[in-house]
């Protein structure tokens, strides 16, 4: 393969005309410049440069190994700057995939300051609940589970950062008669119609299933939706209750509200991981902070 330096040097030379001239505009001395076009010749089995008096004359080989070289370098410098982009994550491309929920309450804001911020990334954002399984890994995955989740196998090649432990709440009609308490226990939702709104029926469902198990009931699921906005809906038609992490409850409409669940309060916990090979990326390492500040602030069930 031929060196790029030395491409470089007999570039300056028929640019310059001289090798005096070449030396000067390199920072060489003109000995150094003439040994790499000496070594560049024998590497490349051309004559380049000829004597021509007392100065010297590209052939017409040379001429044009030096104008393939202009191009080579030209390309090799736009490289260099992708490169320089890449480092200050100007360019690029980051792949997230979260949850319908945190979609919802975190995306939106930390996707627009990305973008603000690194014009040139491209974002590929991913759905978890609608990925398959032959789907590439994200470079940042949000996702729920257990305290001990940055111990599982599938994540050993990932920096799993803790976001946020998300407390549950049922959400009810206002004409309800919890409607109007600071919070219930979990018991006191035995004798209810539920709704259920586990789309995969994974984690989160089996959270609420552990705690009720706990508090000694089985829940009564009479209607299964998929997402959290459905079985609320269902709710606000007086078809039974529905409970659901608090970041899910933060947007509710009229007619229904959201109430903490205690003894015992269900808890999901929600990771971010970040694959090893972009941890240092710039807009990675941003992305992550934009993630903590939204999370710093707890969510607010709301009316």
């Amino acid at each position: 393969m031929l060196d790029v330096h030395r491409l470089r040097v007999l570039r300056t030379v028929v640019a310059t005309g001289s090798v005096g001239a070449a030396a000067t505009t390199l920072g060489y001395t003109p000995s150094a410049v003439s040994q790499h076009l000496a070594t560049l010749q024998r590497e490349t089995g051309l004559l380049l440069i000829e004597r021509k008096g007392r100065g010297i004359e590209p052939t017409a080989a040379g001429r044009t190994l030096a104008d393939e070289a202009g191009r080579v370098l030209e390309s090799l410098s736009g490289v260099e700057g992708v490169v320089g982009d890449l480092r200050a994550g100007r360019v690029g491309r980051l792949s997230i995939s979260y949850f319908a929920s945190a979609g919802a309450a975190w995306i939106p804001p930390v996707v627009a300051a990305l973008m603000q911020e690194f014009p040139e990334l491209r974002l590929d954002l991913r759905l978890i609940e609608l990925l398959g399984d032959g789907h590439p890994d994200p470079d940042l995955e949000i996702f729920v589970g257990g305290a001990d989740e940055h111990l599982h196998p599938g994540r050993a090649q990932s920096r799993v950062h803790h976001l946020l432990d998300d407390p549950y709440a049922v959400v009810v009609p206002t004409d309800h008669p919890l409607a109007g308490s600071q919070s219930v226990p979990l018991a006191r939702l035995a004798s209810e119609r539920w709704v259920d709104n586990d789309f995969n029926r994974g984690f989160c469902r089996q959270v609420v299933l552990d705690a009720c198990d706990e508090a000694g009931f089985t829940p009564d699921f009479r209607i299964e939706t998929h997402d959290y906005p459905t079985a609320i809906s269902f709710v606000a038609a007086g078809v039974g209750v529905t409970v659901l992490p608090v970041l899910g409850a933060t947007r509710l409409p009229g007619g229904v509200v959201a109430i903490p669940l205690v003894a015992p309060t269900p808890v999901r916990h929600v990771y971010v991981a970040v694959k090893a090979s972009v941890e240092h990326h710039p807009a990675a390492r941003r992305a992550v902070e934009l993630l903590r500040e939204r999370v710093t602030a707890p969510a607010r069930v709301e009316a």
